[in-house]
């Protein structure tokens, strides 16, 4: 089966049956080409080229596309020792540990995968190298890129990958510690430029904590902003740093490219237990109310694509095949079809309509209006009673909704006269992981149910 897969590959041309994406006049989402909102529903698959066969990259992509992800980052240099230890065929991506030498066999490998999101409909997020590679800093490395060989490499990954469907992604869990690393991502960058012809989108993803606002912002080569919220914490407010993208004197669409994976220790250490779905959704929420233009979903497991026969990172404990049914890929899906059922792409962070809420330990309100006053949506993660000022939606009379991301489904309210304040009161008792979304809507305009509906 292997060599029937290795002959095919061989055979088949790089394809995309996608549109090229490009970022929206506004500058803040992403869009396809016949202008047509794009979601950015990102999962981290960090190790797929490296440590998966044909037929389990398969299995894995059909899962994601079904979930209804948009988007598959991976890396082509990848960080557990990509660089000496063979993929699933015994090949490595460079010879002799060279950027200038890339070897063909590896990159076919790369190629059929590509291929294969591109028939499923999804995007891969393509890193051309984990951060270890220029600047060590912790992992396996070796460092070996130069400012010239990161120029060579970018215009091969770039011309090789000019036609698939494609975002570019720099970084790789790696903050420039000096010069030096500056200028290695800025050739690599103008390597890509070059090789592609400016066909795909380019962002950068740096370390937990730090956007790519904070080190590339002048750059025309950066066409979206990535921050990273990270694993410490399950009270981490990643909608500050969503918020500090969106109100930036530069405006880009901003969005959290790994925020705490489902089933991570947090903080990288098991006695403080382990990240659930509801940790992992909140944050998805959370930042697409406060301006997002997408958001990524990530399990442990998955991007390691852990197998009881590999030595776990950071106590990994569920084989990644178990791991792709895990409830927050899931819920993810469902928080893509709640903002989809609505034009999301006219929604602006109000927070100031939340005229009473909790705003403390992760119990915090987050609300976004449509510019055109045609709905709005009200995320509480514990279920808590809170109030909203209806003063911005139009129209005399409003339809409620409550919209369950667990489980994908809403529950109608009832449609009423607009009053200047609506008093929500969730389903259920205050508690952790009683999250809910309130939908809030001109009436006149009959949306459909939220979600997947009642």
């Amino acid at each position: 089966m292997k060599f029937l897969f290795l002959c095919f590959s061989l055979l088949l041309p790089l394809l995309s049956n996608a549109q090229s994406l490009r970022v929206s006049q506004n500058q803040r989402f992403l869009e396809t080409a016949d202008g047509k909102p794009f979601f950015y529903l990102g999962d981290t698959a960090w190790e797929l080229f490296h440590r998966l066969s044909r037929e389990e990259a398969t299995l894995y992509l059909e899962n994601r596309a079904k979930k209804g992800f948009t988007v598959i980052q991976a890396v082509v240099l990848a960080e557990l020792d990509g660089l000496q230890v063979p993929n699933a065929y015994g090949e490595v991506p460079l010879v002799d540990l060279d950027p200038g030498k890339p070897n063909d066999a590896y990159f076919e490998h790369v190629d059929f995968i590509i291929n294969r999101a591109a028939e499923l409909g999804l995007y891969v997020g393509l890193l051309p190298t984990w951060g270890d590679k220029f600047h060590k800093l912790w992992g396996v490395g070796p460092e070996v890129f130069t400012e010239k060989n990161a120029l060579t490499f970018g215009e091969f990954l770039g011309k090789r990958y000019r036609s698939a469907p494609i975002i570019w992604i720099l970084g790789g869990d790696r903050n420039p510690a000096d010069d030096e690393d500056r200028n290695i991502i800025q050739a690599m960058a103008k390597g890509l430029r070059q090789g592609d012809r400016g066909a795909n989108l380019i962002t950068y993803h740096p370390q937990g904590g730090a956007s790519s606002i904070d080190f590339f912002d002048k750059e025309e080569w950066l066409d979206f902003n990535m921050f990273q919220s990270g694993h410490w914490s399950r009270y981490y407010k990643n909608y500050d740093l969503t918020k500090t993208g969106y109100n930036h004197e530069n405006i880009r669409p901003v969005l959290d490219s790994e925020p705490c994976y489902e089933d991570h220790p947090i903080n990288w250490r098991a006695e403080n237990g382990w990240f659930d779905a509801f940790d992992s959704r909140k944050r998805g929420y959370w930042s697409m109310l406060a301006g997002a233009c997408g958001h990524t979903y990530g399990n442990h497991n998955i991007w390691q694509m852990w197998t009881s026969e590999r030595d776990p990172i950071s106590a990994a404990r569920t084989p990644w095949q178990q791991s792709l049914d895990h409830p927050g890929a899931f819920q993810a899906g469902y928080m893509r079809n709640v903002f989809e059922s609505r034009p999301w792409q006219l929604l602006v962070p109000a927070n100031t309509l939340v005229t009473r809420g909790p705003n403390i330990d992760g119990r915090e309100v987050m609300a976004a209006i449509a510019e055109d006053g045609s709905f709005l949506l009200v995320y509480t993660p514990f279920g808590s009673n809170f109030s909203i000022d209806l003063e911005k939606i139009k129209g005399d009379r409003v339809r409620v909704w409550w919209f369950n991301p667990r489980i994908g489904t809403s529950i109608l309210v009832g449609t009423f006269d607009k009053e200047e304040h609506y008093h929500a009161n969730p389903p259920s008792d205050e508690k952790r992981g009683n999250d809910w979304v309130l939908v809030v809507e001109n009436a006149a305009l009959d949306f459909p149910a939220p979600g997947l509906g009642e």
